[in-house]
């Protein structure tokens, strides 16, 4: 017979192998097969399940113009990425005023910039104020008009504002963007780690059919040739990746 001693050294290897296993993030139906993580992703803890849905503003709410919309709503899957965006206003916006500078956005959009629609599929105001932004039902996965290339399975949310380097960002921002992406991004994402994608478009950083190696939260700068979202605010991507990922490994506890 086994003595405890040797019955406790096998145990011991054991262990780690079964806790690493049941880390793994589970495939959806569809999937390629996963590309290997590397080594030092291998080591965050599990946040598999999606936060609930924060309180978001409707279209409806802040006054979108549905006659602006002449296309069909295209759908996507669930997000495997999100790119963090700014909308170029100045900072020093009172919020009560959000709704009017969204309608002049959603109509600069259109008639500048050629898109069908508000191009972000979610606005956060520096009070963390949540909008709806493209129109489709904020519900399910909308194909935005965000980051030329990678519109496809991901999520698009831009912050009000410019957020100039050496400026602050307020914690009420940051926390509605963290709370929008634990939300929205699929089941196994972790908003700490990396996925990869493939491009759709050459006018990004990447060539169209080649795949990038992206953060799962993103910055608009990081594969389009922009200084978006901003300085100050790119500069907090880490602290919004670990707030999401708070999020939802809290949500996960609750269940």
């Amino acid at each position: 017979m086994w003595s405890w001693s040797r019955r406790a050294l096998v145990w011991a290897a054991v262990i780690p192998l079964a806790l690493l296993v049941t880390w793994d993030a589970p495939r959806l139906a569809g999937d390629a097969e996963p590309s290997r993580p590397r080594a030092a992703e291998r080591i965050l803890p599990p946040v598999q399940q999606q936060a609930p849905a924060p309180a978001v503003v409707t279209r409806d709410s802040w006054g979108a113009d549905e006659d602006l919309r002449t296309e069909a709503v295209t759908y996507t899957g669930a997000a495997r990425a999100v790119f963090i965006h700014h909308t170029d206003h100045p900072d020093d916006y009172d919020c009560a005023d959000a709704p009017e500078m969204l309608k002049s956005m959603q109509a600069d959009h259109v008639t500048r910039m050629g898109w069908d629609d508000v191009g972000y599929n979610f606005v956060v105001d520096k009070c963390g104020t949540i909008y709806e932004g493209r129109g489709g039902g904020y519900q399910r996965y909308v194909m935005g008009a965000h980051t030329t290339g990678f519109n496809g399975d991901s999520v698009g949310i831009a912050a009000l504002g410019d957020f100039l380097a050496g400026e602050s960002v307020p914690d009420a921002l940051i926390t509605g963007i963290a709370q929008v992406a634990a939300w929205k991004l699929r089941p196994g994402a972790d908003p700490r780690g990396h996925v990869r994608m493939v491009s759709t478009n050459d006018a990004s950083r990447v060539p169209e059919g080649e795949e990038a190696d992206l953060s799962v939260i993103s910055g608009h700068r990081d594969i389009v040739e922009t200084h978006c979202p901003g300085d100050a605010l790119y500069a907090e991507l880490p602290h919004i990746r670990e707030e999401a990922a708070r999020l939802r490994v809290a949500s996960a506890r609750k269940q």
